[in-house]
């Protein structure tokens, strides 16, 4: 378990918290939250969203999110595997007595054995009528030496070989969907967003001009307020993490950028004041329509 999973836990089970509970307060899965306790980053879709889900469960058990990000190292090195050399077996060595009596008795096996097969030959031959009348090529099989005609009576069949074994096919495994936002219409100086393919909305901002003065409320226009009265100057950057819908009124279009779950956001060219509503939609259902709290 790394440093920063044995914090969070530490943290977690000091306010009486299960992950079934805080899954519910983050909307995270509940595997990914083991996944970040035990440091197994390579469950989770990618670098991005670990570490928004890190700022999530550091938020729902009241650590500061900076704080914690700063112990999350994404490339951390496995110890490597030792290998234990196997023993080597020693080969036991045969005896000159235990050979000796071995050739005797092969000596002892073929010298009763090759009569037997002489007379075994005589019976098959004189059985197939090589030895009298009656049959067509006697002269030509007669003329033939005895050990010719019991190869060519003795050709063995080539055998079958076995069908080779089909290769297992491996189940796909399964792949999170990708998110995707699309501009639905814009009104004046207001722009309509969907984002589909996520269960979150991670909104970042990243101030490119000298100022901007923004102000942030959950779900619509009138929603719940996030910031009411925010100026940022240039070089800040601020994320956002919202279980639904989001709005921003921005002071100044042109002097930030804007992120969704990644994917970036044109707020506009000019230094005029902007409106942004981005709604979020589950996978498996319908776009909503826009300009809910408009």
């Amino acid at each position: 378990m790394s440093e920063l999973g044995q914090l969070l836990k530490k943290a977690r089970t000091q306010r009486g918290l299960t992950l079934d509970d805080l899954q519910e307060t983050t909307k995270i899965r509940k595997r990914y939250l083991e996944a970040i306790e035990e440091g197994n980053y390579k469950v989770l879709p990618g670098n991005f969203y670990v570490r928004a889900f890190i700022r999530s469960y550091a938020e729902a058990v009241d650590l500061d999110p900076a704080e914690v990000l700063k112990l999350y190292r994404p490339e951390a090195a496995e110890p490597p595997v030792e290998t234990k050399a196997e023993p080597s077996r020693r080969r036991r060595r045969k005896t000159p007595r235990n050979t000796q009596r071995i050739n005797r008795w092969l000596s002892a096996l073929l010298f009763i054995s090759f009569p037997l097969l002489i007379l075994a030959v005589f019976y098959y031959f004189m059985l197939n009528g090589y030895f009298g009348l009656g049959r067509d090529g006697d002269a030509a099989r007669d003329s033939l030496p005895l050990t010719d005609r019991v190869a060519a009576q003795e050709q063995p069949e080539p055998a079958e070989t076995p069908p080779a074994d089909e290769p297992e096919t491996e189940p796909e495994p399964e792949t999170e969907p990708e998110p995707a936002i699309t501009l639905v219409k814009t009104e004046g100086i207001r722009d309509y967003y969907t984002l589909s393919g996520s269960t979150q909305l991670v909104v970042a901002i990243e101030i490119v001009g000298d100022r901007c003065w923004m102000a942030i409320r959950k779900d619509d226009e009138n929603g719940e307020v996030v910031e009411g009265n925010l100026m940022l100057n240039k070089g800040d950057r601020r994320e956002w993490v919202f279980d639904g819908g989001a709005f921003f009124h921005i002071g100044r279009a042109n002097a930030l950028k804007m992120t969704v779950n990644g994917l970036d956001v044109k707020v506009g060219d000019s230094a005029n004041p902007r409106k942004v509503q981005i709604d979020l939609v589950p996978d498996g259902t319908s776009v909503p329509e826009p300009g809910r709290g408009a």
